[in-house]
């Protein structure tokens, strides 16, 4: 429902009940919940904290175990670890993560736990850039969503399969797969899962070209993820927003800096080092098209580091070749 603080506090007696009573189990499964709302503010470090107390706390069999949940909630935790990790761009200690989560769910061949740990080691693949490994796990997750009965589920992992089928220029599969999720979302009345398909579809429509859907979608997603504090959704949406000011014709270079401005700083805040690297490359685009030569050299470079810091290779020769076109002159 988007009431996070109120969810934080039910967390809190929860864990401070289940501690008193020795309740191993209910201690798990409760961090497993919190750590979910710290993910949906953006608060990815605390997040890590609370799934990593649920992985470390249920051993042995109980890993095995769903405990009347509709997940495992130790694969559900390791899926979440590495949607953490992605985000923060430490991908080599989230795919190992990620392939444990996997590796649990397939064991026990249970369809949700393999949906959820699909949906998050491909997220995180998508957010390194390899596509066809995210494309692969994503369309597995989907698959799984439509074909069993986890229609809750839907919006939440077809958000990210549109990305990915964004990033590859599948235009003609994104924006109806992301107009569905959507529609679904705002039936579920599930405030974190609306943010997440406004987002993947705005980015669609400013591939293709739709600049005015693309910007009611990021600016409804950003009063969205101001009202309800969801940091990493307003970063996102800021760089969206950028994006769509540097396609308009003429751009808007000045709300376009500003826009990448304020997501850097939320970016950093937050850890968010994938999306700072995109912000940086988007705003030293930006100066290199109205002839702020420094300033280009400067953001270009800073993404570059960032890129080649975390292999996100997929990026880097277009932002290599506008750095080596601006040192040109």
């Amino acid at each position: 429902m988007g009431s996070y603080e109120q969810a934080i506090v039910a967390a809190q007696r929860s864990l401070a009940l289940a501690t008193a009573s020795g309740e191993v189990v209910q201690h798990a499964v409760t961090n497993r919940f919190l750590g979910s709302v710290y993910l949906a503010q953006g608060d990815y470090h605390r997040a890590i904290a609370c799934f990593g107390q649920t992985v470390s706390s249920l051993e042995g069999e109980r890993r095995h175990e769903r405990f009347g949940l509709p997940v495992l909630p130790a694969a559900q935790a390791l899926a979440q670890l590495a949607t953490c990790h992605a985000e923060l761009g430490t991908f080599a200690e989230g795919q190992a993560l990620g392939d444990e989560g996997l590796r649990m769910a397939e064991a026990v061949a249970h369809p949700g736990s393999l949906m959820y740990a699909s949906r998050g080691l491909g997220l995180l693949f998508l957010r390194q850039g390899k596509l066809s490994k995210a494309l692969l796990l994503l369309e597995r997750a989907v698959g799984i969503c439509q074909d069993t009965d986890l229609p809750f589920y839907f919006p939440w992992a077809a958000a990210v399969l549109g990305a990915a089928y964004t990033l590859g220029g599948r235009i003609a599969d994104a924006v109806p797969l992301l107009t569905q999720a959507m529609e679904r979302a705002a039936a579920s009345d599930s405030q974190w899962y609306q943010g997440l398909c406004h987002l993947s579809l705005g980015e669609a429509h400013l591939l293709a070209g739709r600049l005015e859907e693309a910007h009611a979608l990021a600016e409804r997603t950003l009063g969205h993820a101001r009202m309800y504090q969801e940091r990493g959704n307003q970063a996102y949406a800021l760089r969206l927003l950028s994006d769509i000011a540097v396609h308009r014709d003429p751009p808007e270079s000045a709300m376009a800096e500003a826009h990448y401005r304020q997501a850097i700083t939320l970016a950093d805040e937050c850890g968010m080092r994938p999306l700072a690297a995109h912000c940086h490359r988007g705003l030293g685009t930006l100066y290199a098209t109205i002839g702020q030569q420094e300033q280009a050299r400067a953001e270009l470079s800073a993404a570059i580091v960032l890129y080649r810091a975390m292999d996100m290779t997929f990026w880097l020769p277009q932002t290599e070749a506008a750095l080596a076109q601006v040192e040109r002159g």
